[in-house]
């Protein structure tokens, strides 16, 4: 990042954080995306939320953080097939990417219920079966006394939420952290730049033919991941109550699961593959699809997985389109980078 950009994002982080607006900047081609009416979007909100989401004090025995199964350099995953909660104990599926999370219609891999992020932090924060962070919600012996007596924290909530009594609640936090989720948007990539931005070098060779094989109606894959997020799973602003598919894509013979389409941004960074991380490599995830899946015979499996040729310089290309859709500005863009420095007696501010 030049130091022209970098002095912008500082001084932008420092004018939104003193006022109440936030102004989503989108880039062409990116629709506003659907904000409860119960959470609007502020600036205070959204600083509020980064540093909870990277306070390891946010955790049963002060070791895990969001940040933990969520990291920054890999496009908010953790690089592991199965998450592992803050007490070691092993998750049954992958850490989803953060990633345009503001524009998912449902936010695990198969819960549609599941549709608003501050509903879904609640998950993460207290769950026990299996335990992720490991708080226990109350009052007494919760992690609310916590945050009440941090002063940094007590700045920062009467910016978030002003004019309340107690601005210390579990609501609180999940709206501060969805707020701060929310701006997580890629749309730097190669491929953005190439579409949006008239860049014809954006792009190679390669990754050009790719895309024409991706939007090929004999690999279908665009049927899945279509649209600006390459997701049928996305919302916006303007169309927030879309009906969200769930597919099978026979992982296994017999098996009845089905699951959230993921967005493709950024999937060059975020191996393994698959909901239970059972593909380690994007080679292996188009050799799953062109045979037509594992489970051949499963009654299951959605109609779309029926298999399709691919040679070796079709693997090459789409591979190249794929991988045109990483945005590195995301990855270490400083919005959404962790604002704790540690110290060795605590912590200190970097924006406030």
């Amino acid at each position: 990042m030049n130091r022209l950009l970098c002095a912008w994002v500082v001084l932008t982080l420092l004018s939104q954080v003193s006022g109440q607006t936030y102004s989503w900047n989108l880039p062409k081609g990116f629709p506003k995306p659907h904000v409860p009416a119960d959470n609007p979007m502020t600036a205070a909100k959204v600083e509020l939320g980064r540093y909870l989401f990277y306070d390891t004090r946010m955790s049963v025995n002060g070791k895990s953080s969001c940040a933990t199964c969520h990291k920054q350099e890999l496009a908010f995953t953790d690089g592991r097939a199965a998450a592992v909660g803050a007490t070691g104990e092993l998750h049954p599926r992958g850490a989803m990417s953060l990633i345009n999370v503001a524009y998912s219609g449902a936010l695990t891999w198969s819960n549609p219920q599941m549709k608003r992020l501050e509903d879904q932090a609640l998950v993460p924060l207290f769950s026990d079966h299996p335990v992720e962070l490991g708080l226990r919600d109350g009052d007494s012996d919760g992690f609310l006394p916590m945050l009440r007596s941090d002063s940094k924290y007590k700045l920062l909530f009467e910016r978030a939420f002003p004019g309340e009594t107690d601005r210390f609640t579990s609501s609180n936090v999940t709206k501060a952290i969805a707020c701060f989720e929310r701006t997580i948007i890629s749309a730097r990539s190669p491929y953005d730049r190439y579409h949006y931005g008239a860049d014809d070098n954006a792009v190679s060779d390669s990754a050009k033919r790719g895309e024409t094989l991706f939007f090929d109606q004999r690999h279908s894959c665009f049927r899945c991941h279509g649209g600006f997020n390459f997701s049928d799973a996305s919302v916006s602003e303007s169309n927030p109550e879309r009906t969200i598919e769930f597919h099978n894509t026979g992982l296994y013979k017999t098996d009845a699961a089905k699951f959230k389409v993921p967005t493709l941004r950024n999937i060059a960074i975020t191996a393994p593959y698959m909901h239970d991380g059972s593909v380690a490599t994007l080679e292996g995830v188009l050799d799953h699809y062109a045979a037509g899946g594992r489970g051949h015979d499963n009654p299951n499996k959605d109609r779309l997985i029926s298999g399709f040729p691919l040679s070796h310089q079709d693997r090459m290309d789409l591979i190249a389109h794929l991988e045109s859709l990483t945005d590195e500005e995301v990855l270490r863009d400083p919005r959404f980078a962790n604002p704790w420095r540690a110290r060795p007696h605590g912590y200190i501010f970097d924006f406030v």
